[in-house]
């Protein structure tokens, strides 16, 4: 997966010039280390649950005892109907979940690192990319550097034009037809639709590029000092399909010392 350097593209999609890549590339695959990092990641996001330590107990229910040919689970007044036991209507919870519960991961600094190079080469990797589903029969070339004139980009249709130009948007169209409607009580929570991961653009600074984007599914816009491994490896798969303006790439050189 070694490369020295790679092409820089145009809008139009023509080859304007050569750019050095950082050592960064050249970081070996790892998917063990990236899927810990990612994991880590989302146990960031979980919400610690616990329980009313009443609930289920707000009730005078006792047990008969012995001696009435029935079971001794705790019963109402004057009723036959059991209550408060697990596994009566209304009753407690045998094992409810704890607050206390470590449910957040860590992972060691340098893992960490390790993760997010690793997963930054593999978009670089033509073989990788195609096997996490990407569709990259047009895109002249990996990593796919374009000029800098991509974030100042203001409206959705030349964001469009452009990875029509460079071989982008077929995949894009993979996502458009992947959207289904969830089923179930999820439609009523926010989630109601299923969308399918698709290309990453990468930048320095924004010009309006992050708006321009907001409407095309499965496309996310990252500045280069928030990249980390779920967004270059969603689902702890890497190789996403990344399209990297030129300044990121010199940014992302500066990670090395330079190289």
């Amino acid at each position: 997966m070694s490369k020295a350097s790679a092409s820089v593209f145009n809008l139009e999609g023509k080859k304007v010039g050569r750019i050095k890549l950082p050592s960064v590339f050249n970081t070996s695959l790892r998917p063990d280390v990236i899927k810990k990092a990612v994991v880590a990641i989302q146990t960031h996001r979980i919400q610690p649950q616990g329980r009313d330590v009443m609930a289920g107990k707000r009730t005078t229910a006792e047990s008969w005892g012995v001696g009435h040919g029935i079971a001794r689970i705790p019963r109402l007044k004057e009723s036959r109907r059991a209550a408060l036991a697990p596994g009566t209507v209304g009753g407690r919870q045998a094992h409810p979940p704890v607050v206390e519960k470590k449910i957040r991961k860590k992972i060691p600094k340098k893992e960490r690192r390790l993760a997010l190079f690793s997963a930054i080469a593999a978009t670089g990797s033509k073989e990788i990319v195609a096997e996490r589903g990407h569709i990259i029969d047009e895109v002249p070339e990996l990593p796919l550097v374009v000029t800098d004139d991509l974030q100042n980009l203001k409206r959705t249709q030349e964001v469009k034009d452009v990875f029509i130009s460079l071989g982008v948007w077929p995949d894009i169209y993979r996502v458009k037809e992947s959207i289904k409607i969830r089923a179930g009580r999820g439609k009523m929570r926010g989630r109601r639709k299923k969308v399918g991961v698709g290309p990453l653009i990468v930048i320095s600074e924004n010009g309006g590029i992050i708006e321009a984007s907001r409407n095309l599914p499965g496309v996310d816009v990252a500045y280069v000092k928030d990249l980390n491994p779920e967004l270059l490896a969603p689902g702890t798969h890497p190789g996403r399909l990344t399209v990297w303006t030129r300044s990121s790439i010199e940014e992302l050189r500066r990670w090395d010392g330079g190289k």
